[in-house]
């Protein structure tokens, strides 16, 4: 049985990670905390959880996670976390953080879009934690750094195009859109029920903290200089995510080599669901699940190919996927925890 911490537990993501981890069969859920409702039972905090009143919210303590857990996930915000991973993975405990803390193995990629790094020597360690791509890395990892929802949604679409060498590398853009889960629970104008409810805007554009960390994940794969053009869109839902994403195919690219690309490279991958021709994803159709679904369309006369892809954010683009991560980490199968069946309403 693997023993659980989760930091941040009041977030959304926090508490999906305690639904989670609180019906995975070779997990058990030890600690939670909150510096923001220490001493508060959870069902203070979240009263849908009623039934889970003996989880106390604590303070976030290395010396007493090393008691009691094997891992922690840290559902904290960017900047905590690098503050708290130094002192927990010294106490020998497993970090899976879900910020953007530990991303990045470019300190000034990440300082370019956050803020200074102040644990930058194991950002060489940190294993990046998009689960399908990652895999060998992340089963000898003890710090995994999260994607982010947006770059998840991206990039598990394009990796195998450019690995195959079957795309250009320039020219790439993402339009994007997202729940208002993806913002996170603490208040502000821009996800106010009535600014979002009946509306449709893009957000950040040209400056959206997401895209160097896509941007470097492109170019290790691809082996070459990648700037993508995202433009992210917020949606009045609580939450999914849905990026149309334009490439140019090289030549001889055709349809059938890019399904193959997507059949080898995935093959094996119980979450990622490649479409039928003219099939494509919706938001509906992953809501809570841990899925990834693509849909391909190739043009012949422009060869320009447009990919759909439809993920939840807050599982595939966060707790999801960090679970998916702990079960790589810990020799488990990908889907254990995880195999809910998605259903029509």
């Amino acid at each position: 049985m693997i023993n659980v911490g989760i930091a941040g537990v009041t977030g959304y993501t926090g508490i999906e990670l305690v639904k989670l981890i609180s019906n995975h069969p070779k997990a058990k859920l030890c600690t939670v905390s909150s510096n923001s409702y220490a001493g508060k039972a959870l069902t203070d905090v979240f009263p849908s959880m009623r039934g889970f009143e003996t989880l106390i919210c604590e303070g976030l303590s290395a010396q007493s996670l090393s008691q009691k857990v094997d891992v922690i996930f840290l559902a904290l915000p960017h900047k905590i976390s690098m503050q708290h991973v130094p002192e927990i993975l010294d106490h020998n405990i497993k970090v899976i953080d879900l910020s953007a803390d530990f991303r990045f193995s470019d300190a000034s990629a990440y300082e370019s879009a956050y803020q200074e790094h102040t644990a930058k020597h194991l950002l060489k360690e940190s294993v990046y934690g998009l689960s399908e791509i990652y895999r060998e890395e992340i089963k000898a990892a003890r710090l995994i750094g999260n994607p982010g929802c947006y770059p998840t949604s991206i990039l598990l679409p394009l990796i195998p195009l450019l690995k195959k060498n079957l795309i250009q590398s320039d020219g790439i853009i993402s339009d994007s859109k997202s729940g208002v889960s993806g913002a996170g629970r603490s208040l502000s104008l821009s996800s106010h029920f009535c600014e979002v409810n009946e509306s449709f805007t893009p957000y950040k554009i040209g400056n959206h903290r997401h895209t160097p960390e896509i941007n470097e994940i492109l170019g290790i794969q691809s082996g070459k200089k990648i700037s993508i053009t995202f433009v992210p869109h917020l949606l009045p839902l609580t939450r999914g995510m849905l990026s149309t994403i334009y490439v140019e195919a090289k030549e001889n690219t055709d349809e059938n080599k890019i399904r193959d690309a997507y059949a080898s490279y995935y093959e094996n991958e119980p979450f990622i669901r490649i479409l039928g021709k003219n099939l494509f994803p919706a938001i509906s159709y992953v809501r809570g699940t841990n899925a990834c679904d693509i849909g391909i369309h190739f043009c012949e006369k422009t060869k320009r190919i447009i990919i759909v892809s439809a993920i939840d954010n807050l599982l595939k683009g966060a707790a999801g996927q960090a679970v998916q991560n702990m079960n790589i980490m810990f020799g488990l199968k990908d889907e254990i925890g995880l195999n809910s069946v998605q259903v029509p309403l």
